[in-house]
C-alpha cells in the first residue's frame, strides 16, 4: 500500500541499529507509524525532530502491516523555540497528547488544521490563549464538546474571575475569559493557569483516567510555568 503526504512528527523511538520508527500525523490519513531507514544518520536526524512538519512517501505490502517511510523536511518548527523553554514545551505538550489519544489511521481534518493555525498564532505574544483554545477544539475532534456556550453569566460574573460550573455531575471551575463572548487577549497567570487545569481535568477525565494513560509531563511542566 503506498501513498504520501505531509504531517507533524509526534514521536521516534530507535529500531534496530541505523532505523527508528515514527509516529506521524498527516493530513489525509490522521495518525500513522512507519519505519525511516537510516534515520539515525546525522542527515536525516538532524531534520526528523518532534513537531517539524514533513513530507512522507509510505510504502507497505498490507495494510496489517508496519510500513516504510522516506522522509523529506517541509519545515522546521521545533529550532524556531529551542531558546524559549515555554513555547518548546507546549511543542512537546502538543506531539504528546495527540500520540496518546489520536486512533490510528483515523483523519481528523478539522484537528490537523487547527494545529496548523495554532503553530502560526504561536509567534504571538498572546499564543498561550491560542494553545488553551487549541485544547478545546482538540476535546471536540475527540468526541467531547463541554459546550461552555450553556453556561450564561450575569452581570456579576463579568467582574468576577472565575465561576464554578458542572458538567457530566463533576465540577469544575472556569476562568470567565472562557465563558465571555468578550475574549481577552491581555491575561494573567493565575486566569491561565485556571484555564489550563480546566482542560487538564477534562482531559484526564473523558480520555486519559479512562484509558489508563498517563498524562503527559512535558503538559504538568507547561501548566506550572504560569504558577
Amino acid at each position: 500500500m503506498n501513498w504520501e503526504d505531509e504531517g507533524f512528527l509526534l514521536s521516534k523511538i530507535k529500531f534496530r541499529e541505523n532505523a527508528i520508527i515514527i509516529n506521524v500525523f498527516t493530513n489525509e490519513r490522521g495518525k500513522v507509524s512507519g519505519i525511516v531507514y537510516g534515520g539515525t544518520s546525522r542527515k536525516i536526524r538532524n531534520f526528523l525532530q518532534i513537531s517539524n512538519k514533513i513530507f512522507v512517501i509510505h510504502s507497505s505490502k498490507s495494510e496489517n502491516k508496519l510500513g516504510y517511510f522516506k522522509t523529506e523536511l517541509v519545515e522546521a518548527v521545533s529550532p524556531k523555540y529551542f531558546n524559549n523553554k515555554k513555547k518548546t514545551t507546549a511543542l512537546l505538550s502538543i506531539t504528546s497528547i495527540l500520540n496518546l489519544l489520536l486512533p490510528e489511521s483515523q483523519p481528523h481534518k478539522r484537528l490537523f488544521v487547527s494545529l496548523n493555525n495554532l503553530l502560526i498564532d504561536l509567534k504571538k505574544e498572546n499564543w498561550i490563549s491560542f494553545y488553551i483554545s487549541w485544547e478545546l477544539t482538540l476535546l471536540k475532534e475527540l468526541g467531547f464538546d463541554p459546550f461552555l456556550e450553556q453556561f450564561i453569566l450575569n452581570n456579576k460574573d463579568e467582574s468576577e474571575k472565575y465561576k464554578i460550573v458542572e458538567i457530566d455531575n463533576i465540577k469544575y471551575q472556569i476562568p470567565i475569559f472562557l465563558l465571555s463572548k468578550k475574549k481577552s487577549a491581555d491575561l494573567d497567570n493565575k486566569q491561565i493557569t485556571m484555564a489550563l487545569s480546566f482542560t487538564r481535568n477534562i482531559l484526564n477525565n473523558k480520555f486519559f483516567f479512562p484509558n489508563n494513560l498517563s498524562f503527559p509531563k512535558s503538559r504538568i511542566i507547561l501548566e506550572n510555568y504560569f504558577n
